[in-house]
Parts: structure tokens; sequence; C-alpha cells
């Protein structure tokens, strides 16, 4: 009951990363009915194409053996050794390529259905894989129901298949009571391929169904709850708590980073105590004002606190300050609409020698 629960909770389509993660970790969609459909196509195409000529090239060597065994001495280890080699190469010119086409066949049935993955977890041993209780689960659980209606199935349409094609063919075999038996092996290689072929067109349906089945089976097993939708955004992004004290650590430390280089300025213009904008102009540095620091309240009390500890003028003109402050950010020259204003201030101080601080209309 805790685990249907659990599933039925389980309403949200599963996150990119979590596909990712399944494939990853080898749990992949896959048709059992598409590798045994494929296994019935190769037989096919054996039948159709590699019996015939295969038992052709067998047939000489076999009818040697038979028709004249003493040509073939076994006095001795080698004599037997010689035998088994000749009959061992005809049996291999015989069997590799129905092997080969099988295990194309059944390679082609896996990578058509996914990418082929090299996953160790999958061959680690787990104690789940042997328990009763679990192989219990899986026999009489859905997937296990599930199987088994496919089971019957297909008994059932290989049973109609193979009792049709035989009764079809019921007149063919009185006949060949009555013919010579040397074309008994084609009529059965006949009889064979007319059953394979009529019990892939019928299972067709079947491997379509499964292949269809197979996907949404997976897909409804990798379904998240809502928690894991936002646990898993809150690991993919960060915790939101320890992202703001991160952002809170970084403007401090800019913060002081900028008060320390408003020792560096050459003048302070201040509203008087709401802006500060700390400005460096030397002219051999830059062609235009610099800003270094700036600030409102708490921080520009402590730049016009760092520029009276280092002798640094201050300049009171409320307008210019926060017209600064608004348009200028900090490493960046003044723009040219402020080259009057500040270029009188600069001067003002040049000439005249102003105090630390002054009031500047």
């Amino acid at each position: 009951m805790a685990e249907k629960s659990d599933q039925e909770s389980k309403t949200e389509e599963p996150t990119e990363k979590k596909v990712r993660d399944a494939l990853e970790q080898g749990k992949i969609p896959v048709s059992r009915e598409a590798s045994i459909f494929a296994s019935m196509a190769a037989l096919m195409v054996i039948q159709a194409f590699l019996i015939g000529q295969g038992v052709q090239r067998l047939t000489p060597t076999l009818k040697s053996l038979l028709d004249d065994p003493e040509g073939f001495p076994l006095s001795t280890g080698a004599d037997a050794q010689n035998l088994l080699t000749v009959v061992g190469l005809q049996a291999l010119r015989f069997l590799v390529p129905l092997v080969v086409i099988l295990a194309v066949f059944g390679l082609a049935a896996s990578l058509l259905q996914n990418t082929p993955r090299l996953v160790l977890d999958r061959i680690k041993p787990d104690l789940a894989r042997i328990s009763p209780v679990s192989g219990w689960g899986r026999l009489f659980g859905t997937q296990g129901m599930i199987e088994f209606a496919k089971s019957l199935f297909k008994l059932a349409a290989v049973t109609a298949v193979v009792a049709f094609v035989l009764r079809s063919s019921e007149a063919k075999a009185f006949e060949a009571m009555y013919t010579d038996p040397v074309a008994l092996p084609e009529m059965i290689l006949s009889i064979a391929m007319r059953i394979v072929s009529a019990i892939c067109i019928a299972t067709i349906v079947l491997v379509a169904i499964d292949l269809a089945w197979a996907r949404f089976h997976w897909r409804r097993e990798l379904r998240m709850t809502k928690q894991e939708i936002k646990d898993e955004h809150k690991q993919a992004e960060g915790d939101p708590l320890i992202k703001a004290r991160l952002r809170s650590l970084a403007r401090d430390r800019s913060r002081q980073r900028m008060i320390a280089s408003a020792s560096r300025a050459t003048l302070v213009i201040a509203n008087p105590t709401h802006f500060a904008i700390a400005l460096r102009y030397k002219r051999e540095e830059n062609a235009a004002p610099l800003v270094v620091a700036k600030g409102m309240d708490v921080i520009a009390l402590k730049i016009r606190e760092v520029a009276e500890q280092n002798r640094i003028p201050v300049i009171e003109n409320k307008a210019l300050a926060r017209a600064l402050y608004e348009a200028v950010q900090v490493d960046q020259a003044i723009p040219t609409e402020f080259f009057r204003p500040v270029a009188e201030i600069i001067y003002f101080l040049q000439s005249k020698q102003a105090p630390r601080t002054e009031k500047v209309q």
C-alpha cells in the first residue's frame, strides 16, 4: 500500500536531469518482444538464403562419410584428429553464417531501441535479484501480469498460425508419402518458412504495442513528486539562503574595497550626508575624472570619514552629488554632461586652495 501511494504521489513528468541520470545508470526502456521478433526475422532470412546452400555444401561430406566409412581410417589418434578437423570445418562453414545473422539481428534490435552505454553498476551483485520476496513481487505484480498476458497472446497466436499452416499443407504432406524422398527436405523447409513468416506477421502487432508500452512504463516509473522537483531545482540552483548569504558577503567585500579605494580620490562631492561621490583626477593618468567610490547614507558617511582621514577635500553640492550617484558607476569616467560642473570644482580647489569641506552652489 505504501508503494502504491508513493507511486500515486508521483504526478509530475520527469525532468531532463532525472531522465539523464536514469540513462547513465542503465535504466532504459527495453522491449523483449522486439528481440524475439528480431530472432524470428533472422531465422526467416536464414531459411530463405542460407539453409539450402549450407546443406548442399555439407551433404557431400556427410554422404562420403556414411557411404564409405572405410575411406576415413581411424587407426591412430592422428587419423581421428584429421576426421574431426574435416567434419568440424564443414560444420563451421555451415554454422558461422547462421550465428552471425542471429547476432546481427539481435544487436540491431537492441541498438535501434537505445543508444549503447557501458554501465558497470548493472553487473554488480544485487541480492534483491535473488530475493524470493522480490521475485514473488515481480511475478505477481503489474509488470508480471502484463508479461503473462503477452505470453498467452503469443501462445495463442503461434498455435493458431502453426495449425493454419499445417492444415493448409496437409495435402502436400500426404503427397510426399508417394514422392521421391529427395524432395522431402525442400518441402519441410518450405513449410517451416511459411510457419516462421506467419509467426512474424502475427506477432508484429504485439511488438509495436510492447515497444510503446515499454516507453510509457519507463516514463511512468521515472515520474517525480512535486517535492522531488523542488529538491532537484534547489540542488541545481543552490540553497536560496546560502546564495543570499554569499551575495551579501560579496556585496560587503565589494563595499569594503570601494571604501578603501576612496583614499585614492582627489576630491569628494557630497549631499551632504545622503550621497557621496569620490573622484580621482590626475591629468597624467586619465582624460576625465574617474569615480573610485560612491555610496549613500552609511556608506556616504564612511567615504567622507576616509576622505577626512586622508585630507581629501569634500565639496557639498546636493544636486551634483545626486545626479552623479544615479548616472555613474564605480571605476567609470564621468559623462560629458558633468565635465563643466566638475571642472569648475577642480579649478576652485586648485586656485583657491579651499579647505577640506566647502559648499559649492
